[in-house]
């Protein structure tokens, strides 16, 4: 299925999972849920980017700060990386990166 409640200002895809940014801030999440891909999905508002990997999500919240969720079969969600001041995302296969901005790499 596809989301509704339009409009959405992006969208990123995993193996068998969606995300799409509402222009409001909110996350919606569709696809296969094996891995907590979108059960575990936040609920709050304040997003400003969103990236997939296989079976997880990542999304930037407006404060800089960085939520991960989904499947942990590798570690995904350890790596988290924490504190603010964070201005991109993005997802490999089974990980996650994000630019800080002094232009640091996480």
């Amino acid at each position: 299925g596809s989301p509704t409640g339009a409009p959405f200002v992006a969208i990123a895809c995993g193996s068998m999972h969606s995300v799409a940014l509402h222009r409001d801030g909110t996350v919606v999440t569709w696809g296969d849920s094996s891995d907590g891909q979108w059960d575990d999905a936040p609920t709050c508002a304040g997003f400003v980017a969103i990236a997939c990997g296989n079976c997880h999500s990542v999304a930037l919240r407006d404060d800089g700060t960085v939520v991960i969720w989904g499947g942990h079969g590798y570690g995904q969600r350890n790596g988290a990386p924490s504190g603010t001041g964070f201005v991109a995302i993005a997802c490999g296969n089974c990980h996650s990166v994000a630019l800080r901005d002094d232009g640091t790499v996480v």
